[in-house]
């Protein structure tokens, strides 16, 4: 029997959820984490509802259109301010990454929640909101990511990063039974690494300046 014939009358809620609250005031930011799919991140009323004023979305094959109000001065695409601030990081889903990737997604995760927008009309989402973090699926790169977030930074709730995976893929509904290839292991390996190099850079990153 193969193995795609054993799991197929297994139930992956994440299918069929588009988005899933992670943690409420992420390490006393104000900020709720959410991962979601594409339907989540491409949805303006869905994130209106949950707050949602960021969104980072982990694929690379996956571009969504945010731009609400177009400029003027677009020519032949329409570019403007967009109804989140959208931040993306390109992953594949599976072998492709350079490993460092992971890593420069988990500062890109910890700069967006400390980055201050310029009181300037160029600067007009400047309300932080909260955050979705998407890829395809909302199961594979966003739940990497996130779990690698989660370890770094509240290592007392998960002290390994399988830890904090686990606790995501039970939120999102991902059964133990696709846990070997989902989230992809070489992501999970990719985020083993960076968390060991984020550990070793901590020491050596400067204060953050007053605000």
């Amino acid at each position: 029997m193969s193995d795609d014939i054993a799991l197929a009358g297994i139930e992956d809620k994440s299918l069929r959820e588009p988005i899933t609250l992670i943690e409420r005031n992420l390490i006393g930011t104000g900020v709720d984490l959410y991962i979601g799919d594409k339907r989540a991140a491409s949805d303006p009323a869905m994130l209106a509802r949950h707050n949602i004023q960021m969104v980072l979305n982990c694929a690379v094959n996956l571009d969504i259109n945010c731009v609400t109000e177009v400029s003027p001065d677009s020519a032949a695409l329409g570019w403007g301010t967009g109804f989140v601030r959208y931040y993306k990081l390109g992953i594949v889903d599976g072998p492709g990454n350079p490993v460092p990737m992971m890593l420069a997604g988990y500062y890109q995760m910890c700069g967006l929640l400390a980055q201050k927008m310029p009181d300037k009309p160029s600067y007009p989402r400047r309300a932080h909101g909260n955050l979705l973090v998407n890829c395809r699926a909302g199961r594979s790169r966003s739940v990497t990511l996130a779990a690698l977030f989660l370890h770094l930074q509240m290592p007392q709730r998960f002290p390994a990063l399988e830890d904090a995976i686990g606790h995501i893929c039970r939120l999102r509904g991902i059964p133990d039974a696709l846990r070997f290839k989902t989230p992809k292991p070489v992501l999970i390996e990719a985020a083993e690494w960076a968390a060991s190099m984020a550990r070793m850079i901590q020491p050596h990153l400067p204060e953050a300046p007053a605000a």
